[in-house]
């Protein structure tokens, strides 16, 4: 059976006075790779979560009996591995990586304590972010803050210096990944939801009596070296993807008025074109327009709804070296109607 779609123009749309067509159309035209396999995500378990805690086992044993030098060797290693753990649960959070509804929730959740982020919390900030991604009048919930050039102008000295500091490498992806993981999980408001507050303090409950069990079994500082290097590895390009899927030249920003979901999809999330290994390591997600398109996509059938659909051949594409130059540009110029660097932008 030909599942290519031909029959629907998915082509970005340069009017900003065009209808934006709804979410329910693209998850229609895009249903037959939104059908999860089970022997595939299978597969997918075994060649992260089991890849990951079987090295994470290894990395002990290496400290205990080698040296702590081979635990930190096999750090980047288990950091992929914990990255293809990290994309799993991001599918549980969309119901795309199992049939079942329930499956996924229950998978999510325990995948959840894994990579430290509380499953209910995090699907309802994501699904946000899924909406309104592209639309400058709906920032602040479920991405990374970005300013118009006219916003940082209009800013105190000190508002200006907190945001440059936010946007230096050295902070987004030094210091990101400790809150962004770590830190901003374990947070909740007292006015949240109680079902979130109790995914929250449920995740952070279970997170100190695993750690804390195992600290006794094995030794903390076996298990934090074990833990922490590959965590911190995974966040920072965990950061680094997050940022690059939609801050890049030739990205896609508008006011509500004129914003459309799939513009938003086709113009304003990458196609990421990583070498093989580090293809494997992000679990496709680099094939972001694709996801953004139909959420119910699994991550491995996102390379086959790219290749066998005409219409994906005209997206953006970024090379590894391009998603690295991404992380200069700073500001939205709505004038120009593209993001530039703060050199550019004259501030």
């Amino acid at each position: 059976m030909n599942t290519a779609v031909t029959d629907v123009d998915l082509s970005p749309k340069t009017n900003e006075h065009h209808t934006p067509q709804q979410p329910a159309v693209w998850r229609e035209r895009l249903a037959p790779y939104a059908t999860p396999c089970m022997w595939r995500s299978s597969l997918d378990l075994f060649t992260s979560v089991v890849a990951y805690l079987a090295l994470s086992t290894a990395m002990v044993f290496a400290y205990n009996h080698v040296g702590w030098w081979l635990t930190v060797l096999l750090a980047p290693v288990s950091a992929g591995f914990l990255l293809r753990t990290y994309i799993i649960f991001h599918d549980c959070t969309h119901g795309s990586f199992l049939p079942s509804r329930v499956a996924n929730i229950w998978l999510g959740t325990v995948l959840g304590v894994i990579v430290l982020t509380p499953f209910v919390r995090w699907r309802h900030d994501h699904a946000i972010h899924h909406n309104t991604a592209g639309d400058l009048d709906k920032r602040g919930i479920g991405d990374v803050p970005l300013l118009t050039v006219e916003e940082y102008v209009a800013r105190s000295p000190r508002a200006r210096m907190e945001y440059r500091l936010f946007r230096n490498p050295l902070i987004m992806f030094g210091l990101g990944p400790v809150i962004a993981m770590i830190i901003g999980p374990r947070l909740i408001s007292r006015k949240a939801p109680a079902r979130m507050r109790r995914s929250v303090l449920a995740t952070d409950a279970v997170l100190v009596l695993i750690f804390g069990l195992l600290g006794w079994w094995l030794g903390p500082v076996a298990v934090a070296l074990a833990w922490a290097p590959p965590a911190l590895i995974a966040g920072a390009a965990g950061v680094w993807l997050f940022y690059v899927q939609h801050n890049f030249e030739g990205a896609y920003y508008q006011r509500t008025e004129g914003w459309g979901y799939a513009d938003a999809a086709l113009q304003g999330s990458s196609f990421l074109k990583l070498p093989r290994i580090l293809q494997f390591a992000t679990g496709n997600i680099g094939f972001h327009h694709v996801h953004h398109l139909n959420v119910r996509i699994p991550n491995y059938n996102l390379q086959r709804a790219h290749e066998e659909n005409s219409v994906f051949q005209s997206v953006p594409v970024l090379t590894l070296i391009d998603g690295l130059r991404a992380v200069r540009l700073k500001l939205w110029d709505e004038q120009l109607g593209r993001m530039v660097t703060f050199a550019e932008a004259n501030v």
